[in-house]
């Protein structure tokens, strides 16, 4: 095998800056509307529950999104939701993936659903974006008053724990939840 030369090293790591600044957060959207919903129908396919419906996003998207601003503000939460800010995670206009940061924990998310959630749509993971996702989203999670950030995923996620590790995840323990288990990781910030 040949060696990797340094032009070459500086030629990929200018090429992956470049595309990791065509990635940005951005508030839920009309503008992305429909790559939203082609996410949407892509998570339905592999029979993941979205709690969406396709037909009520394309008759009044506006309301979907309006939703997310309440719950920002901590109005109409669902019962056990705490206050949280919800960002889509675009690349070139595209909808790549959603991030949730929780302004604080209770104690059901304190068990099994940490400060931080995020989700992918199919056709893009495996790509790095989960772990672009999670590295954006901890800087706004530290605006909250956090120091360390709990984030957890499913023990057979083998995508989220590799991303969580990889952004200095601390395993604390493995809780039974839904009939499975859920790994519990600290970030410090």
């Amino acid at each position: 095998m040949e060696a990797v030369r340094d032009d070459q090293c500086s030629a990929a790591q200018k090429k992956f800056g470049e595309w990791l600044k065509k990635m940005e957060l951005v508030k839920p959207s009309l503008k992305y509307q429909e790559s939203f919903i082609e996410a949407m129908k892509e998570f339905q396919a592999e029979e993941k529950k979205t709690g969406l419906d396709v037909f009520d996003l394309e008759q009044d998207f506006g309301k979907y999104i309006k939703k997310f601003e309440d719950h920002e503000k901590g109005v109409n939460l669902p019962e056990g939701y705490v206050p949280h800010t919800r960002l889509w995670l675009v690349e070139n206009g595209k909808f790549v993936g959603h991030v949730d940061i929780r302004h604080t924990l209770n104690e059901e998310l304190l068990t099994h659903g940490g400060l931080i959630g995020y989700s992918i749509r199919p056709t893009e993971r495996n790509k790095g974006y989960g772990t672009k996702i999670l590295a954006m989203a901890l800087p706004i999670a530290k605006k909250f008053g956090n120091k360390r950030i709990l984030v957890t995923c499913d023990d057979d996620n083998l995508g989220s724990i590799k991303i969580i590790e990889k952004s200095g995840g601390v395993l604390e323990n493995k809780v039974p939840f839904a009939g499975k288990l859920k790994r519990r990781y600290w970030i410090s910030i």
